[in-house]
């Protein structure tokens, strides 16, 4: 009853346009497969009356339109990266529209809080994640459980993380976060290794590149190639490419040094 009744009310295209168009750029910002961002936007579109939605997504834009009608938009996307909360709550918040228990304005006004209001997990504990994380990977890509190098990997996996995310706070200029990142925590396990704190300086490295590591654009990349989206998975795959080009690059200069 709900859904007929949303489906009879005249709603503001334009508005309507702006809401899709709002939560396909979260999404692409999140880092969402361009499939479901488009899934999603046409979701959105159909809930609200208008099953003829035109959407073409690209990883620096989208493009919305109605068939036959003179409504079209378009945003920027200015910033990828790679958080699932937002492309989650996008979804729930789809979802809602669809069983009617929001309506468009409240759609549009709860997509805009969470653009500005994104939760995140304390700095500490994203610190401590990283330093588990590369503990714990560098045992499962060595399969050496040497308990020796574990303190060492988890301490420069941190290290890297912590200097990849001042370094994309202070410039918005793309992989070079990557590549400081990957020099310092190689610099560290170096050091490390010197004072004997560490003994392999290979696995210590494998593990705390991991927090670096490109893997979900890599794999967003194959599976919108997969689903046909070839402009967009080339892109992201090249961009993956050259993230783990600068990774390696800074991991290389501290090595020739060693």
């Amino acid at each position: 009853m709900a859904d007929e009744m949303q489906t009879t009310v005249e709603v503001d295209k334009n508005e309507l346009l702006d809401t899709c168009l709002l939560a396909g750029r979260i999404m692409i910002e999140g880092g969402s497969e361009m499939y479901r961002v488009e899934d999603t936007m046409k979701r959105i579109a159909a809930n609200a009356g208008v099953t003829d939605a035109i959407i073409f997504t690209t990883p620096t834009g989208i493009f919305c339109s109605i068939r036959n009608e003179p409504y079209t938009q378009l945003r920027q996307i200015q910033t990828r990266d790679i958080d699932m909360e937002k492309v989650t709550r996008v979804n729930t918040l789809s979802r809602r529209f669809a069983t009617g228990d929001i309506d468009l304005p409240h759609l549009h006004d709860a997509l805009a809080n969470l653009d500005g209001n994104v939760p995140y997990f304390p700095m500490w504990m994203q610190i401590c994640g990283a330093a588990v994380v590369s503990a714990l990977l560098m045992v499962v890509f060595t399969q050496h459980y040497d308990w020796f190098d574990i303190p060492l990997a988890g301490i420069t996996g941190a290290v890297g993380f912590v200097v990849a995310g001042y370094i994309h706070n202070l410039t918005k200029i793309k992989f070079v976060s990557e590549l400081t990142a990957s020099f310092a925590l190689a610099l560290c396990a170096l050091i490390g290794v010197k004072l004997g704190i560490g003994r392999n300086l290979d696995n210590i490295l494998i593990g705390a590149v991991m927090p670096l590591v490109p893997g979900v654009a890599i794999t967003n990349s194959i599976r919108d190639l997969l689903a046909g989206h070839l402009l967009t998975g080339i892109a992201r795959g090249m961009e993956a490419i050259l993230t783990a080009s600068a990774i390696g690059f800074g991991i290389a200069v501290v090595i020739s040094f060693a």
